[in-house]
Parts: C-alpha cells; sequence; structure tokens
C-alpha cells in the first residue's frame, strides 16, 4: 500500500508448470490470510504462532487452499510420510491436472511424478521439491527443500538471509543476492554473495583506475559492506558468514523469469567463477 498498490489488487496463490499451472488459491473477494510465526521454530520445521511483537517473528502469507479434484499433503523429505499438523515439510500433490513427467528426463521424472504414500493406497502424487504446511487447509509455503541451509541442526531459509544482506546498505542490488552453504573442513558453512548498484560499480571503476582519486576510498567501502553484511546476519540469524562477496551488477545467475539460481551460485563459487570486485576474506 505504501507503493501505491491497493490490497485488493494481490492474489495470493500458488502453482507451477508441472501442474498445469494453479495449485492453490482462494477465492478473488476473500481477505488475504497472514500468520505470524516463531522464527526459532520453524528452523525446527514447526509452526508455532507469535505476534509481531516478537523479536524473531516472521509473518507469512497464505496461498490459498487446494483447488477441487485435487489434495496437498505435507510430507517428511526424508520419511516419506504425512506431517503433523503445524509441520514443515515437502509439498506433494494429486490431481488430474498434474504432468506425466518431464520430456526426456527419465531420472527426474521417476524420482517426482507417480510417487504414493503408504497410508493412501495407489493413489500418485507429485513432489513439488517445496516446502511449506497447512493451517485450516490454508497453504503456505516457507522455502525450496534443495536450497534449503542446515549449519548446527538449524534449518535456515536463503530468501530470509539475503533479504537481510539487501537491507543492509543501499549500496546492494535487490533481489540480487543468494545464500547457500559448503562443506569447508567437513563442516558445513554460510557463503553470502551479492550485487552491488551499477552507479557504485561506475564509481569504482573509476576509482581503479586512477589510483590517486579515490582507490584506497573504495578498498574502505568493500570492507565496510562486508562487515556490514557479517554484522546484520549474526545479528538477525545468529550465523556466522564464512565467506561474503561483492559481485559485479548483472553477473548473478538468475532464471528467465529472474529467480535466483542458487545451486548455480553455490557451482560458480566452488569453481571461482563469480565477477567479484572485493578480496575473499
Amino acid at each position: 500500500e505504501s507503493c501505491g498498490f491497493r490490497r485488493e489488487a494481490f492474489y495470493p496463490c500458488y502453482g507451477m508448470a508441472e501442474a498445469t499451472l494453479m495449485v492453490s488459491g482462494g477465492l478473488k473477494s476473500a481477505p488475504i490470510v497472514l500468520k505470524t510465526v516463531e522464527g526459532a521454530a520453524l528452523e525446527q520445521n514447526q509452526f508455532v504462532p507469535a505476534t509481531v511483537e516478537q523479536e524473531d517473528s516472521l509473518t507469512l502469507v497464505g496461498c490459498g487452499q487446494s483447488l477441487p479434484d485435487q489434495q496437498i499433503v505435507i510430507v517428511h523429505p526424508e520419511t516419506l510420510t504425512p506431517c503433523d499438523p503445524g509441520q514443515v515439510g515437502e509439498i506433494w500433490v494429486s490431481g488430474p491436472s498434474i504432468a506425466q513427467g518431464y520430456w526426456n528426463q527419465a531420472a527426474a521424472t521417476q524420482q517426482n511424478f507417480g510417487v504414493t504414500l503408504a497410508s493412501m493406497g495407489q493413489k500418485s502424487f507429485m513432489r513439488t521439491g517445496d516446502l511449506g504446511f497447512m493451517v485450516d487447509g490454508e497453504l503456505f509455503i516457507t522455502g525450496r527443500l534443495k536450497d534449503l541451509i542446515i549449519i548446527n541442526g538449524r534449518n535456515h531459509y536463503p530468501q530470509d538471509i539475503e533479504w537481510t544482506v539487501e537491507n543492509t546498505h543501499s549500496l546492494l542490488r535487490p533481489t540480487c543476492s543468494a545464500g547457500f552453504s559448503v562443506n569447508i573442513a567437513g563442516e558445513e558453512q554460510l557463503v553470502v554473495i551479492a550485487e552491488v548498484e551499477r552507479s557504485y560499480w561506475k564509481l569504482t571503476r573509476g576509482a581503479a583506475s586512477d589510483p590517486g582519486n579515490g582507490a584506497k576510498d573504495h578498498a574502505l567501502d568493500t570492507k565496510e559492506l562486508i562487515r556490514l553484511i557479517r554484522r546484520a546476519v549474526l545479528q538477525h540469524h545468529d550465523l556466522q558468514v564464512h565467506t561474503a562477496l561483492l559481485l559485479k551488477p548483472g553477473t548473478i545467475p538468475k532464471t528467465s523469469s529472474g529467480k535466483i539460481q542458487r545451486h548455480a551460485c553455490r557451482q560458480s563459487f566452488l569453481g571461482g567463477t563469480l565477477a567479484v570486485i572485493n578480496d575473499r576474506d
């Protein structure tokens, strides 16, 4: 509303191409459903109601109810059994609009389509790879299973860390950061990468080409940005950032629709192919 949008103009829903788009949604005239939850409980895959005044609370937007002739089940991704009410798990969907599989991708089709639950006989489901929970029939999305960051037995959603990073300073580009974990000396460690704004990049390139005109200040600026990122992530998520990198604008891996490709980001980090502008520390 502060940006000029009417609340009634938004229609929260959930869908994907594999389901011929629509999976859940509500009545167009119905108010948006919001649930405020405890952040610490969510890290343990539990939905625990909270108030917005609580320091670690998060507010999630409901994505409506399952469409007719379709069924949504929240499933434990390891035991492959239905989750208890209020427990976060993988979203499985069954219905007549679900695709039969992926074209010429037999392995991915076998893994994600036509799966069954022992408690539901031969009913066929699709594994979405998304995490969420249901309250009173309302579906809430919490993240992607393959993007989940697990450090010291706690679950962290990368989009929450990325939001924190992008809001540490105006020189960091919105929706142009990624958080992921890598195994270092047998332990999972957090890596954060973030693009800088184009205006800042032009300024720093000028400083680099003319060392007598601000190159020293540029070095201090990047170090300060990294320090702010580390402090913000530690303060809001109780996580130590092992490595933080600043990238040239427009270089972070994304899909054609603009979504961050975190797996590709991780592979580029491990391969040393990211367009980094600061020293690794």
